[in-house]
């Protein structure tokens, strides 16, 4: 998880009424067996029921979810890419624009919640599976704990890049369990096939790329002013600057992202400094930090305009890691180095 503008909305009790609507929804779901709904509908590609450790709890869904609440924008637009952008009914909590390659639907250019949402403005939405980027959205304080809500006939997922516990928690993270996150969602869509594409298309894009050469190091400052938070050793951050050529120079502090003191960042000397732009800590006030500050400003990276920027949503476990590495790789060639 990333620690950044959380302001968890209020709890609330959890309608039993919930548990009627999900019970309806799942009996007019397409069944494993390959019979057709009362309307008509394609049977699932998959078999059903579908059950997954996920984060250390039993996800099960009985059926297709037809009602999806995504909560972060890694959840969201691994949706949108496979195709099941029809299935969400409510997103909460996207941390910025969908990128244009991505198809998206109104639900997600309104979101109903601009943070991490409420369990009652959840609810409302009679969702059959809430899909998080955290753990920490699926608590009694945010869109309600999984136990409860799994008593309501709510299903829910976490993206296992973002799982705490030991045994659960990637270490280190790799583009082989972003892939793997793919194809679980798609297992739970009964959307393997559109899984498998997609899979094979980020491969490929990812094999395309030739990472930079130079043995150039870097720092991935993500957040924070008065202590910047960097990306540390086992999460998204080193995975992605590591397959672009980069050697990350906090990589030595075995956790996904850490806080590392301005000394420590002028020590370090970084041949290039990677900002993560998000609309309430931009790559710009970053840049003014760094240029007016007397410590930061003798930085080489920074005397000589070494800045690599890559937008929040990309750096998150996710469909767009692969972009995120090619843009990388693209600012390094056009940095004067």
């Amino acid at each position: 998880m990333h620690p950044h503008r959380v302001r968890p909305a209020r709890a609330f009790l959890l309608p039993a009424a919930v548990a009627v609507a999900a019970l309806v929804l799942a009996a007019c779901t397409p069944t494993a067996s390959g019979e057709t709904d009362a309307e008509g509908a394609t049977p699932p590609s998959g078999s059903f029921p579908v059950s997954l450790d996920n984060c250390g709890f039993e996800t099960e869904v009985e059926a297709p979810p037809e009602r999806v609440v995504t909560i972060k924008s890694s959840t969201t637009e691994m949706l949108l890419a496979l195709g099941l952008g029809d299935r969400i009914v409510g997103s909460a909590f996207l941390d910025g624009p969908v990128p244009d390659s991505l198809e998206t639907v109104p639900a997600v250019e309104e979101p109903f919640a601009a943070e991490a949402p409420g369990s009652e403005a959840t609810l409302e939405l009679e969702p059959d599976l809430v899909y998080a980027g955290w753990e920490s959205n699926l608590t009694a304080e945010t869109a309600g704990d999984r136990e409860t809500l799994a008593q309501l006939g709510v299903a829910t997922y976490v993206s296992p890049a973002a799982c705490k516990e030991e045994g659960y928690m990637p270490d280190p993270l790799t583009f082989d369990t972003v892939f793997d996150e793919i194809a679980e969602v798609g297992s739970l869509f009964g959307a393997e096939d559109a899984a498998a594409r997609l899979v094979d298309e980020q491969r490929a894009a990812l094999d395309a790329i030739e990472p930079d050469d130079r043995g150039l190091t870097a720092l991935w400052w993500s957040s924070g002013d008065d202590t910047p938070y960097v990306g540390a050793g086992i999460g998204a951050p080193q995975m992605i600057m590591e397959a672009a050529g980069l050697t990350n120079v906090a990589a030595d502090v075995h956790d996904t992202w850490t806080s590392l003191g301005w000394e420590n960042v002028v020590e370090a000397d970084p041949d290039v400094l990677v900002l993560v732009d998000a609309a309430w800590n931009p790559a710009d006030a970053k840049i003014e930090t760094l240029e007016s500050s007397p410590a930061t400003r003798e930085m080489t990276a920074v005397k000589e305009e070494r800045y690599v920027v890559v937008p929040f949503p990309a750096t998150e476990a996710g469909v767009r890691n692969v972009d995120a590495v090619a843009s990388v790789v693209e600012q390094l060639a056009d940095l004067d180095l």
